[in-house]
């Protein structure tokens, strides 16, 4: 079963199971997958959204949603921040497993060795090898280990 199916068919156990917040972000999720699919088509690229291109969004999605809570908390507005958190839970739940701190300094000390020196060249290296890593830890990852 694909993303977005798994994503239509827990839209229909929320409704069933009567749960209107989950039933809005995930509809909302669905929407932003139809809409890229949309543009995707007009560009000329075809018409369905890859596996890849659906975790691309929903990672877009987990970050519009952290941003929130961030500016929400610093404003003081802990029942929006709140509000934020429940939404990116939900996003998180059709997410991979973001890969831990120990598995990106694994990667980052392979590429240093390899001879790799600079902080450009080694986060784009570790950012094509670790999929679905959060681009600000590996950056502080490689800025720890370059010194």
């Amino acid at each position: 079963m694909s993303l977005k199916e798994k994503i239509i068919s827990d839209i229909k156990t929320a409704l069933k199971n009567a749960d209107s917040f989950r039933v809005g972000v995930l509809r909302l999720v669905s929407s932003v997958f139809q809409n890229e699919a949309i543009a995707k088509r007009s560009k000329g690229e075809g018409d369905e959204l890859t596996e890849d291109e659906l975790i691309t969004i929903l990672k877009r999605e987990a970050k519009k949603r952290r941003e929130s809570i961030d500016i929400y908390s610093k404003a003081n507005r802990p029942e929006l921040a709140e509000n934020e958190e429940r939404e990116l839970k939900i996003i998180k739940e059709y997410l991979p497993p973001e890969p831990t701190k120990e598995e990106i300094e694994t990667v980052v000390k392979k590429i240093i060795d390899s001879g790799e020196s600079e902080f450009s060249s080694v986060m784009k290296s570790a950012m094509a090898e670790i999929k679905g890593a959060d681009g600000k830890a590996v950056s502080e990852v490689v800025r720890e280990m370059l010194g």
